[in-house]
C-alpha cells in the first residue's frame, strides 16, 4: 500500500509575489479597455482579495460569494446583453479573484495559464500598439514565472533576473521566425471564415439617432475618428464637412434615418467642374457600417455602397481600422427633381407639436410668397442676431423646438440643426438633418489631417428649386469659429510659422497619433492585397492561395527545423558548465588553437599559454577551476565559473 499523498509544495513568498504580479500584468491590458467604472472595481477587488488571502487561502464559501458578486457586478455595469466585451469582463472578474486560492505550486501554474487568456482577449476589443506591448510583457513575465516555479519544484535556487531574461529572450528568438512567417505569408482571406460576436456596449461615435443631449460625451472626446491624407490641395475650412448619413424621421424629440430611402438609387448630382478632392480616409473601428466622406462623394469605393442621401455604407461592419480611397466634389445641383414620396417625407412633422414654430413659419411663408431662399435667409439672420452657442442646455420638454427658438435661444449643433429643419418643414420647404463631422486639423508630424470625435456635427439640407439639396449650417451662423476654425488648427498654423512643432507639449499627442497611424498601416492594415504586393518585386504579380500556402509551408518547415536543431543542441548539452566550456573551445579553434579530443583540459591550456602567454595564463586558471568543478564535487562557485567562461575571449 502506498502511503498518504504528500501535500503540494507551498510557494515561497517571493515566487508567489512574482506570480501575482504577472497575473496583474496580464490583466492590465484588459482593464484599460473595459469601461472605467468596471475596470476600477475589478482592480480594487483584485488588490483586496490578494491582501486578504496573502497568508491563508480564503474559505470555499467566501470564494463562492465572491464569484457571485463578480457576476452580479459585471451584469449590472455591462447590462444583460452578451457580447465580446461582456465575455472579456467576466474573464477579468474571474481573474481578479483567482489569487484567493493561489498558495501552492499547482495553483500558481493555473493562475499563470488563466492570466495569459486576458491579453489575448483584449485583442478582441482593441488591436492597438499599447495592447500589443502589454500583452508581450505579460507573456515574457509568465515565462519567467514558470521558470521560477520549475526551480521551486526542483528545489533549486531561482536564476537571477538578468540570466532569466537572457534565457527567455533566447526562447522568444527561436520562435520568432515561425511567427513572422505566419503573419506575413499565411494566406489572408478577404472575408473571415467565422463571425466575431458583436459588442454589448457600442464604441463611442456617431450613431444613427440624434437627440438633444446625447452628444455631450462625444463632443468632449478628443480621440481621432478618422485620419485623412489629401492627394490634392485640401478644401477650405468652410467646405470641410464630413458626411455620414441623413436623418429624415422626427418624432418631436429624436431624428432617425428612413429605411424606405435605402432602396432608392442615388439621385442625379452635377458636380462643380474642375474642382475635385482626392484623398485617403483611415476610419477608426466603430463596429458599424457607416463610412464618412467629404461632402459630396463622387462615387462609392470598392466594398461600399452609395445611398440615396449620398451617404456611404460598408459591406461589412468596421471592426478594425480601414482605409478607403475616395473622391469628392462640391455639387452644383443635388437631386434637382424631387420625387413626390421623398418630398412628403422631407415635409413630415409630428402632429400637435411646436405650435409657435408652426405659426412663425406660416407667417414667414405668407410674407415671402414662393421665395424659399428668402425664408432660409431670414431664419439665418434671426439666428445670427439673437442666438448663442453653448453646451450647457437643459433637457427639452414636450415642445422642444418651441422652447429652443423662443425661450432658450442657445444650444449646440443638435439643437440648431433640429430646430432649423423643423422650421423649414413647417414653412413648406423640404429639409433633412445631416450628421457627420466638421473641421479637422493637420498633424505636423505626418502630413495628414485628424478629425476627432469631438468634431461631430449636424447641419441641415434644404431643397431649393433649381439647385436641389443645399447645405445650410445654422450653427455656423451663430458660432463660425466652432465649425471653421478649431483651436488646434490655429495652433498648427502658428507653430508652423514659428518652427515650433517639436517644442509644444500639445504635439506629444500628435506624435503619438502619427505612431498609431504607422501601426495601423504596417500591422492592422496588412490584408490580402498587401500580402500579394510582397512578391511583386520578385516578378510575381499574384499568387494563388495554394501557391502562397506552399511558400508559407516551405519557410515554416525551415523555421521549425532551425528550432529543432537549436533545442536538440541544448538537449545534447544540458549542463550549462559543459556548454560554456565547449563554446570556449570553439572560440580558440577559430584561431587554430582548438583542443584535441585526446587532450586534457590543463594540457591544452598550457599549450595555448605557450603560444599566447597573455590569454593563456587566464585560460590556465579557468581550466584548473573547470577541472576542480568536474572532478571535485562540492567545490563551489559553479555559477561564477560559467559566467567567467562565457566572458573569456582569446
Amino acid at each position: 500500500m502506498s502511503g498518504p499523498k504528500a501535500p503540494p509544495p507551498v510557494l515561497p513568498g517571493g515566487t508567489r509575489a512574482w506570480t501575482l504580479a504577472t497575473a496583474g500584468l496580464g490583466l492590465l491590458p484588459l482593464l484599460l479597455i473595459l469601461p472605467p467604472a468596471l475596470a476600477a472595481a475589478l482592480a480594487v477587488a483584485a488588490v483586496v482579495v490578494t491582501a486578504a488571502s496573502w497568508r491563508h487561502p480564503l474559505p470555499s464559501w467566501l470564494r463562492l460569494l465572491l464569484t457571485l458578486a463578480m457576476l452580479a457586478l459585471v451584469l449590472a455595469l455591462m447590462g444583460p446583453r452578451m457580447g465580446r466585451d461582456t465575455g472579456c469582463a467576466l474573464l477579468a472578474a474571474m481573474l481578479a479573484i483567482k489569487p484567493a486560492e493561489s498558495h501552492h505550486l499547482r495553483d500558481a501554474r493555473s493562475l499563470l495559464g488563466f492570466s495569459l487568456f486576458a491579453p489575448f482577449a483584449a485583442f478582441l476589443l482593441d488591436q492597438g500598439p499599447l495592447t500589443m506591448l502589454l500583452g508581450l510583457a505579460a507573456v515574457l513575465s509568465a515565462l519567467l514565472s514558470l521558470q521560477r516555479l520549475a526551480d521551486v519544484e526542483n528545489e533549486a535556487a531561482p536564476l537571477p533576473l538578468r540570466e532569466g531574461m537572457r534565457v527567455m529572450g533566447r526562447l522568444v528568438a527561436i520562435g520568432l521566425p515561425l511567427a513572422l512567417a505566419a503573419f506575413w505569408l499565411f494566406p489572408r482571406l478577404p472575408s473571415p471564415l467565422w463571425g466575431v460576436p458583436e459588442r454589448a456596449i457600442a464604441r463611442p461615435g456617431l450613431s444613427e439617432r440624434m437627440e438633444p443631449g446625447e452628444w455631450l460625451d462625444l463632443m468632449s472626446d478628443d480621440k481621432p475618428a478618422l485620419r485623412v491624407r489629401f492627394d490634392t490641395p485640401p478644401p477650405p475650412p468652410e467646405q470641410m464637412y464630413w458626411r455620414a448619413l441623413a436623418l429624415w424621421n422626427y418624432d418631436g424629440r429624436a431624428w432617425t434615418p428612413e429605411d424606405r430611402t435605402a432602396a432608392l438609387p442615388p439621385p442625379h448630382v452635377e458636380h462643380v467642374a474642375g474642382k475635385e478632392w482626392r484623398y485617403e480616409v483611415e476610419m477608426e473601428a466603430t463596429d458599424r457600417r457607416r463610412l464618412v466622406a467629404l461632402d459630396l462623394p463622387v462615387e462609392a469605393p470598392g466594398g461600399a455602397r452609395l445611398g440615396h442621401d449620398h451617404g456611404l455604407a460598408s459591406a461589412r461592419p468596421l471592426a478594425a481600422p480601414t482605409r478607403w480611397q475616395l473622391r469628392s466634389a462640391p455639387a452644383r445641383s443635388f437631386e434637382p427633381e424631387l420625387p413626390p414620396d421623398v418630398r412628403r417625407l422631407a415635409l413630415s412633422l409630428p402632429p400637435g407639436r411646436d405650435p409657435r414654430t408652426r405659426a412663425l413659419a406660416e407667417q414667414w411663408r405668407r410674407e415671402a410668397g414662393g421665395d424659399d431662399a428668402a425664408i432660409v435667409a431670414r431664419a439665418l439672420a434671426w439666428i445670427r442676431s439673437e442666438f448663442a452657442y453653448t453646451l450647457d442646455v437643459p433637457l427639452p420638454g414636450r415642445d422642444a423646438v418651441d422652447e429652443f427658438l423662443f425661450d432658450q435661444q442657445q444650444g449646440y449643433c443638435e439643437h440648431y440643426s433640429s430646430a432649423f429643419t423643423v422650421l423649414m418643414r413647417a414653412a413648406g420647404i423640404p429639409a433633412r438633418v445631416v450628421v457627420g463631422y466638421a473641421g479637422g486639423y493637420p498633424n505636423p508630424f505626418g502630413g495628414y489631417w485628424i478629425v476627432r470625435r469631438m468634431d461631430a456635427h449636424a447641419w441641415t439640407e434644404v431643397w431649393l428649386e433649381g439647385r436641389g439639396w443645399t447645405r445650410v449650417d445654422p450653427t455656423a451662423a451663430v458660432a463660425p469659429e466652432r465649425v471653421y476654425d478649431t483651436i488646434e488648427q490655429r495652433r498648427s498654423v502658428e507653430d508652423a510659422a514659428a518652427g515650433l512643432q517639436a517644442l509644444r507639449l500639445d504635439n506629444i499627442g500628435n506624435l503619438a497619433d502619427w505612431l498609431r497611424r504607422g501601426w495601423n498601416d504596417l500591422v492592422l492594415g496588412f490584408n490580402a492585397e498587401r500580402q500579394q504586393q510582397l512578391f511583386r518585386p520578385l516578378g510575381l504579380e499574384r499568387l494563388r492561395p495554394g501557391q502562397l500556402l506552399l511558400v508559407f509551408c516551405a519557410l515554416a518547415a525551415a523555421a521549425v527545423a532551425a528550432m529543432a536543431w537549436w533545442l536538440a543542441r541544448g538537449e545534447r548539452e544540458r549542463d550549462p558548465l559543459l556548454r560554456a566550456w565547449h563554446r570556449l573551445g570553439e572560440r580558440y579553434a577559430r584561431l587554430g588553437l582548438g583542443r584535441e579530443p585526446y587532450e586534457p583540459a590543463l594540457e591544452w591550456a598550457r599549450r595555448v599559454a605557450a603560444a599566447r602567454p597573455r590569454a593563456g595564463r587566464e585560460l590556465v586558471a579557468l581550466s584548473q577551476r573547470f577541472a576542480d568543478s568536474r572532478y571535485a564535487p562540492g567545490h563551489g562557485g559553479l555559477r561564477q565559473l560559467v559566467q567567467d567562461l562565457r566572458r573569456h575571449r582569446p
